[in-house]
């Protein structure tokens, strides 16, 4: 994920006065040069290498262009400054890994600053940020599936399946559904259209994006051989013809006329500033008061809206008689859970569950019985998957389920299944647990991967037991699931010299680069210090099988049992 470098200033920048300070070339409010008010505007956002922007600003005259680095260094609100400076981009070039949906990031840890996309949304729909966006001709976005076309959640047979939840027939579900899955687009090309309406060119990546280096090369190739195109709004076949075969690919943002336009009017009533609390708790109203396949696809926004609710926001009579008034909706409240209750999966049923919590249409008793119903569903299923479990374990992160096993428990039978032992375990079976500890030294990779969820929510920390798992790991005959579990142990720091020793013959005779790699991450975590000898330094030489991948962990373990001696 990639992070922000520091705040740039732009080049060439003005002295201060007493009436104002000028920050490098940011245009403030209403004030430029003649010669300012000809050149282009590129804004930059760089939360990782700079390449791309570089590329730019050595091919681009400064008479014609100038620069402006949006982000901040240290400052997390730099977004919001840049509204309040009132800049106003002509370009605007984004460099940063993409998530694929929430934000662009850095692959640096020590890297503070993102940009989440429901930060360039808030931007886009907010009148405190009318001219950052307002003159943009072009955007380029430099990260790994930016305009990806491939829906998320929204498609036709995921609405479908929704309606003929909601009562639907199969036909109108059928036909209604296609014609919501054109209104509420959710791919990454389809957010950033709605990030940047009547933009005519938005550049970006329809799958792998190149690293920096390569894109910058290729930037300047294109800008060599003219620049005439740039800046001017209109797409440059040249530009894609540089980038053969690397996925770059064009739209533009959203016209008047198209479907979405009115998906991004209701989002931006949650993500903009033209709403009152009372009236974005009213609007919110509204939206659970439509089809509950509509209401789905707002989920995510009307929980990230809900939980932002500040203290003074709930304190205030217009909040709480807005919030009152969805409490006591009998109809849209019995329309919504029996919505939730038939959810297509666990872990939605769950979050629809914690929403109608925060709305007022369970108690705090309701909520839990209707939690333990889930857990007891999802037992009676036929196969249980690993999330499930997860899921289990996540609703009893405080153990304050754990003496409701004998309204979930299931047959012995089905206790006896890895999946099923792993929801028990969750809620504080004992002998689940013991079966859990099983599956993780087992030959089953399924049943480790089970395993490794349960005990990543309830760690083995007693050192009689992790000094047993290890043993038995190590004993493990199945390599693709002696690696999974060696994983497990990764999060625990070993300090028992005789587990130590035995993961350091483990690699000594090990055949497999993963199981080796695994072991590293163990001992660099643990206290290595306990066999650190010139012996352990040969057995790490000697017997690592190789890797293609360049400086590893076995590396930088070997250097690090080096420096002790």
């Amino acid at each position: 994920m990639q992070r922000s470098r520091p705040h740039e200033h732009v080049a060439d920048r003005p002295p201060a006065s007493s009436l104002f300070l000028c920050l490098g070339a940011l245009i403030v409010a209403g004030w430029t040069s003649p010669a300012d008010a000809e050149k282009k505007t590129v804004c930059t956002i760089t939360v990782n290498s700079a390449d791309e922007k570089e590329a730019f600003r050595r091919s681009l005259p400064p008479d014609k262009y100038q620069f402006v680095e949006l982000v901040e260094h240290g400052r997390p609100d730099w977004l919001a400054s840049a509204c309040q400076q009132e800049i106003r981009c002509d370009m605007l070039v984004i460099s940063g890994h993409y998530d694929g949906g929430n934000e662009f990031f850095s692959e640096h840890v020590e890297a503070s600053e993102f940009l989440p996309v429901a930060e360039m949304e808030r931007a886009s729909c907010s009148a405190s940020c009318s001219t950052l966006f307002s003159q943009l001709k072009e955007v380029y976005l430099f990260g790994c599936n930016t305009l990806n076309p491939e829906r998320q959640n929204n498609t036709p047979a995921a609405i479908a399946h929704d309606l003929a939840i909601s009562g639907r027939s199969a036909a109108d579900a059928e036909r209604i559904a296609q014609a919501l899955a054109a209104r509420y687009g959710d791919s990454s090309r389809d957010r950033m259209r709605q990030i940047f309406p009547n933009v005519p060119v938005i550049y970006g990546f329809s799958s792998v994006a190149p690293l920096g280096p390569t894109a910058a090369a290729n930037l300047s190739r294109y800008f060599h051989s003219g620049i005439s195109e740039v800046g001017s709004g209109r797409p440059a076949s040249r530009l894609l013809g540089y980038f053969a075969g690397r996925s770059l690919t064009v739209t533009a943002g959203l016209g008047d006329g198209d479907p979405q336009t009115g998906y991004r009017r209701d989002f931006c009533q949650f993500s903009g500033d033209g709403l009152s609390a009372p009236a974005k708790v009213a609007f919110v109203h509204r939206i659970l008061e439509r089809d509950m396949a509509e209401v789905r696809i707002f989920l995510d926004r009307i929980e990230q809206y809900t939980a932002s609710f500040s203290v003074a926001d709930r304190e205030s009579p217009a909040v709480t008689q807005a919030l009152d008034a969805i409490a006591h909706d009998d109809r849209t409240r019995s329309r919504y859970l029996d919505f939730a209750r038939n959810a297509e999966s666990s872990a939605l049923r769950v979050r629809m569950l914690k929403l109608a919590r925060a709305l007022g249409w369970l108690s705090p008793a309701d909520l839990r019985g209707e939690t333990l119903q889930t857990i007891a569903d999802t037992l009676a299923r036929g196969r249980i998957t690993a999330a499930d479990v997860d899921l289990a374990c996540a609703q009893n992160v405080n153990r304050e389920l754990d003496g409701e096993l004998d309204r979930v428990m299931r047959s012995s039978a089905e206790a006896n299944d890895a999946a099923h032992a792993g929801v028990m375990a969750c809620l504080g079976s004992s002998d689940a647990r013991a079966r859990m500890l099983r599956a993780l030294a087992g030959s089953n990779v399924d049943d480790v991967q089970i395993a490794r969820v349960y005990f990543r929510h309830h760690p083995i920390d007693d050192t009689t037991e992790l000094r047993a798992i290890t043993e038995d790991i190590v004993q493990m005959t199945d390599v693709k699931a002696q690696a999974n579990a060696l994983e497990t142990l990764a999060s625990r720091r070993l300090g028992d010299r005789e587990s130590l020793e035995a993961l350091a013959r483990l690699f000594a005779r090990s055949a497999s680069g993963d199981v080796q790699s695994a072991i590293a991450g163990i001992l660099l975590r643990s206290d290595y210090q306990a066999i650190a000898s010139a012996d352990l330094v040969q057995t790490l030489r000697q017997h690592r099988r190789k890797s293609s991948s360049g400086d590893d962990a076995i590396d930088i373990l070997i250097r690090r049992v080096q420096g002790l001696l």
